[in-house]
C-alpha cells in the first residue's frame, strides 16, 4: 500500500515537472505537438523530382606536346620555364631504339568539371547554368536511371548564367515549373544535385530572402539551403514538387558553403531559355546611360523626396537614351509606367525590353517631372564584344614568324626605359619551335641571329630573310636575366 502512494506521487511530480517546463519556456505542449506534425517531409518530393534530375560531366580539348629528347629532359626544362630560371642549353641525342622519337602534339580529352541539371521536356532539353558548360567541348549528361548520353550545347546566355543543353532520348520526366511570385520567405525548399560530384544528393532549408540584389540583370532568391561546387544547375524545389529557381551561386570566404545560397527565380530562367531554344541566344534591351543610386541627402536636396530612381551619371553619344532627350543628372523614376525604387531595376526593365520597343522613361529634372521616348536598341552579346575586342587587340604574326611560331609587338619608350635596354621586341605569343626552345609570353627578344632589334619591322626582316632549314639563335630577355633560345622551323 504505501509502495502504490509512493509510485502515485512519483507520477504526480513528474507530471508537474514537465508542465512547469513547459510553462518555463512559454509553449504549451499542444503547440510543441501541432509543430511535430508540420514539420515537412521531403520523401515524396524526392520520389517525384529525383527522376528530372541529371549529372553532367564536361571535358575540354588540351594539346598534349611530346617532349623531343632524352626521358625527363622536358621535365627539367619546365622547371626551369615556371621559375623563371635560364634554360639550360642541353646537348642534342640522336634517337635510340629505347627511346623513338615522340610523335606530334595531339589533342587529349581532359575532365573539365562537373554540375546538375534537370529535365524541362520528355524529348531531352536540359537547363542547367551556363558556367557548368562554359568552353566544354564535350558534355555527358547521366540520368538517375544510370543511363549516360552525349549533349550539345542549344545555346548559353553568360548575364543570366542559364544554358540549355539536348540528349537524343524521349519519354523522359519532366520538372513541373512553379509560380515565383507565390513563393514566400520563410517557406520549405529543396535542392536535388551532384555536390562535389556525388549524385542525387538532397538539402533543405527554406526561402531567406526574394528579390536579393547581387547582379545586373537578375533578382535572385536567397536561401539557407546547403549549395556546394556540382549543385550549379541543379533545381530548387517547392513543398508542391515544383522547380522555383536554379540552383547558381554561393556567398562565402572560404569556397565552400557557409549558410547563404542564391537560385535563379524560374519565371527569369523560362523566359532565357525560351530565347535560347527559338535563336540560340538572348537579345536584350539597351538605353546607353551610366547610372547610380540615389542618396538621402540628394533627394532631399533637389526636392525628390524619397531616395528612389536611377541617377544617370553620363549619357552615351548616339545612344538612344541621348536621342530621346535624356540629360546627366536626371533621375529616372519611372520606366513604361514601372516605378523603379533602386537604380539596379532599370537595367533589368531595359534588358527584359524588345529592342526597337518606344518606352516611356519618366525623368525628376529641376524639381519636375517629364514624360521622354526612348526606342530601346540591342545590347551586344558578351560574345560579339569579346571578339570585336579579340579582333582589335589581337597581334597579327607576320608568314616568317608564324613558321617560329612567334607573334611579336613593339616596345613602348617607357618599357624601354623600364627594362634599360635601347630596342628588342616584345613576345605576344609563342608556339610550335618558339615554345620549345622556352620562350613564352612577355620575353623580350634583344636579337636574331646576332642582328640588334629596334623593331617589329626589323625583326621580320630579319627573320624573312633567314634559311628556315637552320637553327636560328635568339637572344632574350626575361625579368633581369638575358639568355640564348635556338629555334628552328617546323616543316
Amino acid at each position: 500500500m504505501k509502495s502504490r502512494i509512493f509510485g502515485a506521487l512519483r507520477a504526480v511530480l513528474t507530471v508537474a515537472t514537465i508542465s512547469v517546463a513547459v510553462s518555463v519556456v512559454g509553449l504549451p505542449v499542444q503547440a510543441v505537438q501541432a509543430q511535430s506534425r508540420t514539420l515537412p517531409d521531403f520523401t515524396d518530393l524526392v520520389e517525384q523530382v529525383g527522376p528530372s534530375v541529371v549529372n553532367i560531366r564536361t571535358s575540354e580539348k588540351v594539346v598534349i606536346r611530346s617532349a623531343q629528347g632524352a626521358p625527363g629532359e622536358e621535365e627539367m626544362l619546365d622547371f626551369f620555364r615556371r621559375f623563371g630560371l635560364p634554360v639550360p642549353n642541353l646537348p642534342k641525342q640522336a634517337p635510340k631504339k629505347n627511346h623513338p622519337q615522340l610523335p606530334q602534339p595531339q589533342e587529349e580529352e581532359q575532365p573539365k568539371g562537373v554540375g546538375s541539371g534537370f529535365i524541362l521536356s520528355p524529348d531531352g532539353l536540359i537547363m542547367t547554368n551556363a558556367h557548368v558548360v562554359d568552353g566544354a567541348d564535350e558534355v555527358l549528361v547521366t540520368l538517375t536511371d544510370k543511363r549516360e548520353f552525349k549533349a550539345r550545347i542549344i545555346g548559353a546566355d553568360q548575364r543570366s548564367d542559364i544554358a540549355l543543353v539536348k540528349i537524343e532520348a524521349s519519354g523522359l520526366p519532366a520538372v513541373k515549373v512553379g509560380d515565383v511570385n507565390k513563393l514566400r520567405v520563410g517557406e520549405w525548399v529543396m535542392a536535388i544535385g551532384s555536390p562535389f560530384g556525388l549524385e542525387n544528393s538532397v538539402t533543405a532549408g527554406i526561402v531567406s530572402a526574394k528579390l536579393r540584389d547581387t547582379g545586373d540583370y537578375l533578382p535572385f532568391i536567397q536561401t539557407d539551403v546547403a549549395i556546394n561546387p556540382g549543385n550549379s544547375g541543379g533545381p530548387l524545389i517547392n513543398m508542391r514538387g515544383e522547380v522555383v529557381g536554379v540552383n547558381s551561386q554561393i556567398y562565402s570566404r572560404s569556397g565552400g558553403y557557409m549558410g547563404i545560397s542564391f537560385a535563379i527565380p524560374m519565371d527569369e530562367a523560362v523566359r532565357v531559355s525560351d530565347q535560347l531554344r527559338t535563336t540560340g541566344r538572348v537579345s536584350r534591351g539597351r538605353m546607353g546611360v551610366q547610372i547610380d543610386q540615389v542618396s538621402k541627402d540628394v533627394a532631399e536636396s533637389i526636392g525628390l523626396g524619397k531616395p528612389v530612381g536611377a541617377l544617370v551619371r553620363s549619357v552615351e553619344a548616339g545612344s538612344p537614351a541621348e536621342k530621346g532627350g535624356v540629360e546627366a543628372g536626371d533621375i529616372i523614376t519611372k520606366f513604361d509606367g514601372k516605378q523603379i525604387d533602386k537604380s539596379s531595376d532599370l537595367p533589368r526593365m531595359v534588358g527584359g525590353t524588345k529592342p526597337g520597343t518606344r518606352s516611356t522613361v519618366t525623368v525628376f529634372r529641376r524639381g519636375a517631372t517629364r514624360d521622354l521616348t526612348v526606342v530601346i536598341a540591342e545590347i551586344e552579346s558578351d560574345k560579339a564584344v569579346a571578339k570585336a575586342a579579340a579582333k582589335e587587340d589581337k597581334p597579327k604574326a607576320s608568314a616568317a614568324a608564324q613558321a617560329f611560331g612567334l607573334v611579336v609587338s613593339d616596345l613602348s619608350d617607357a618599357q624601354k626605359k623600364e627594362l634599360g635596354i635601347k630596342g628588342g621586341v616584345r613576345v605576344d605569343a609563342a608556339t610550335d619551335a618558339a615554345a620549345r626552345a622556352g620562350l613564352r609570353e612577355g620575353d623580350v627578344i634583344l636579337q636574331v641571329g646576332n642582328v640588334d632589334l629596334a623593331s617589329v619591322k626589323e625583326f621580320d626582316a630579319v627573320i624573312a630573310k633567314f634559311d628556315k632549314g637552320r637553327a636560328m639563335s635568339v637572344l632574350f630577355r626575361r625579368g633581369e636575366w638575358t639568355q640564348y633560345a635556338v629555334l628552328k622551323a617546323a616543316k
